[in-house]
């Protein structure tokens, strides 16, 4: 992983530094690249708000080899994580490796771990038709995301996603404020709840609402008929000044929790990140920055030894709290829950 990291360093120069502590302090106000808009409060919030919860370390019982396999929207995963939705490597990344071989690296090394990677949608139009091409030749094992278009360009978009042979796909609603696409001559807005049931309606198989930050929107979307939400704040490069998404997930938690999935993102560093989230009642986990480094770094290799990164961690915490499966994880493994 150092040399991963030391490449990535090299070729993402003036875009990410790839620091030791990857908590939004460096590179506050850096988008484009991979910083958090303005203050970078909002990625900050992320990560301190997993730091600051604690574990009940438990070593009296018998869990020796824990069970990291989930079922996630009629998948079989070999844990409970995914690759989130990043695009724009030219402008995001430094475009040190190309938008293709970054696509194929988090969607091949994904799957040849047993997990599934997400695609990410933009301007210049490559960036979708890069993630979609990447999909098919993957025979459908990737979810793409797109973006809260207005209605011509979103059901154009939708038709394209149905033919990767994609059964799961989503939208990140939180890229609604996106100004400089509007000024670009691509608007994108927020969406009714009419809208959403139309576009769920019209979604080739499941579909995920990514962005939600408060139970009303959670509600919203189960009334929708999504299939999954994902509490997420963009990676705080939307709005400054929102809070963790570990701060609002368990208030949704315990409003939808058996309605629909619910996933997490934002700040994820560790195993011990992903079981925190699932603690606080998570059924799976999005993991952002920390995969485009892997990928910019080590291409598919080195995505493929970021997981098994994340896989030990994640072994590792669950056998030092007494889980025996990520299917069930009570939030009395946290300190003060």
């Amino acid at each position: 992983m150092k040399e991963i990291y030391d490449t990535a360093r090299q070729s993402m120069k003036g875009f990410c530094r790839v620091c030791r502590e990857c908590d939004g302090n460096a590179c506050a106000g850096e988008v484009p690249g991979m910083g958090g808009l303005g203050t970078a409060s909002s990625f900050k919030a992320n990560v301190s708000a997993l730091r600051k919860i604690n574990f009940n370390m438990r070593l009296v019982h018998d869990v020796v080899e824990p069970d990291t396999r989930v079922s996630l929207l009629g998948k079989d995963l070999s844990m409970p994580v995914l690759a989130a939705p990043i695009g724009g490597v030219s402008f995001n990344m430094g475009g040190g490796i190309s938008e293709e071989a970054y696509i194929n690296a988090i969607i091949f090394g994904c799957r040849e771990k047993g997990i599934i990677g997400c695609t990410g949608d933009g301007v210049p139009d490559f960036i979708h038709e890069t993630a979609l091409r990447a999909i098919k030749q993957a025979q459908g094992h990737g979810i793409p995301f797109i973006k809260p278009w207005e209605d011509k360009e979103l059901f154009e978009k939708l038709e394209k996603v149905k033919q990767t042979t994609a059964d799961i796909m989503g939208m990140d609603i939180d890229a609604a404020g996106l100004i400089t696409l509007k000024k670009m001559g691509r608007p994108v807005s927020p969406k009714t709840i009419e809208k959403l049931r139309q576009i769920v309606k019209q979604a080739p198989g499941k579909f995920i609402l990514k962005g939600v930050m408060t139970v009303a929107d959670a509600l919203a979307a189960v009334d929708a008929g999504a299939d999954a939400i994902v509490v997420s704040n963009h990676g705080g490069r939307v709005l400054d000044f929102t809070p963790g998404a570990a701060t609002v997930l368990p208030g949704i938690c315990d409003a939808v929790k058996g309605k629909i999935t619910i996933l997490a993102d934002g700040g994820v560093r560790t195993g011990g990140d992903v079981l925190k989230l699932l603690a606080l009642g998570a059924d799976a986990v999005m993991i952002g920055r920390p995969f485009s480094v892997a990928a910019v770094g080590g291409r598919q290799e080195g995505v493929g030894q970021y997981i098994d990164k994340i896989r030990i961690e994640l072994e590792q915490a669950m056998v030092l709290t007494g889980v025996s499966d990520v299917c069930h994880v009570s939030r009395t493994i946290l300190h003060g829950f």
